[in-house]
């Protein structure tokens, strides 16, 4: 999940001011499912997570914290509604860009194209484990895998969005942690 690129990198300097920073409160929605993504954001301070409504039920799927961006990236190339929400769950300090300054970005520097070439395609490989592990894992490898490759959600995140993310109840989580 720790998927990061560094916007502090000297690549990027000529490039910081098309960003603007945003502080958000926590519970902030940045991006509502089905709305077209206007902007990509890089995570200075703070976590936001990734959600879909399945059925009256908010299902989160990703958690991204200081150091990653985030954002709808099928809506924001292609500007189709994006498929889930993102959300702030703690306070954030955030800095945002446009489609077009992205863009410009692109245009300008192979490096940091190949840079977010490089984002895109571990992020894809998250998804790809993601989707295998609902599969093939239950809830308690799953847990487990959590705990060993990202204990710092666990740290952050509340239980029932950690639970959400699992694909399992608040309480059947709480009866794994009491396993251990």
């Amino acid at each position: 999940m720790r998927e990061s690129f560094r916007t502090e990198s000297k690549e990027w300097g000529p490039f910081l001011h098309l960003f603007k920073q945003e502080q958000v409160p926590a519970k902030t929605v940045l991006l509502n499912e089905g709305s077209v993504s206007r902007k990509a954001f890089y995570i200075e301070k703070g976590c936001v997570r990734a959600w879909f409504n399945n059925d009256g039920k908010d299902v989160s799927f990703q958690f991204f914290i200081e150091g990653q961006g985030v954002s709808s990236i099928e809506s924001f190339r292609t500007n189709q509604p994006s498929l889930f929400t993102l959300e702030t769950i703690e306070p954030c300090i955030l800095r945002s860009i446009s489609k077009k300054d992205f863009q410009l970005i692109l245009d300008n520097s192979p490096i940091i194209r190949q840079q977010i070439e490089e984002h895109t395609f571990q992020r894809l490989i998250f998804y790809q484990k993601l989707f295998l592990s609902r599969i093939k894992d239950n809830p308690e490898k799953r847990y487990r895998d959590l705990l060993e490759n990202n204990p710092e959600i666990l740290e952050r995140i509340p239980q029932h969005y950690i639970a959400s993310f699992l694909g399992i109840t608040s309480v059947s989580l709480s009866r794994i942690r009491n396993r251990r």
